[in-house]
């Protein structure tokens, strides 16, 4: 059974910042991709980053050049750094198991976590 598991979310004032993590259980960690993904109040969930097998990453251009993606597989985890945060970043964030090793555009998601808040006060 396929368990994914975050932490580090929080509060924090806006310009901070705030590092996500993701460990994953019950299956080969390294053979798949993962990505990030988060629902404000109110709002349908929506893709934040993704990275592949082979550690390519790709990014929704509302986080670009802000938050970074990466992957420890001797630690079967993988992170979201979230740096300049905004107020409008405020919402739970999820991390999501893909069913491929490579990510497109509307990629299966196989695992959803159970959700971590960050809050960014102005």
């Amino acid at each position: 059974q396929v368990q994914l598991v975050e932490s580090g979310g929080g509060l924090v004032q806006a310009g901070g910042s705030l590092r996500l993590s993701c460990a994953s259980s019950g299956r080969t960690f390294s053979n798949y991709a993962m990505g990030w993904f988060r629902q404000a109040p109110g709002k349908e969930r929506e893709f934040v980053a993704a990275i592949t097998r082979g550690s390519n990453t790709y990014y929704s251009d509302s986080v670009k050049g802000r938050f970074t993606i990466s992957r420890d597989n001797a630690k079967n985890t993988v992170y979201l750094q979230l740096n300049s945060l905004k107020p409008e970043d405020t919402a739970v964030y999820y991390c999501a198991g893909y069913v491929l090793s490579i990510y497109v555009r509307g990629s299966s998601v196989g695992f959803w976590g159970q959700g971590t808040q960050v809050t960014v006060s102005s």
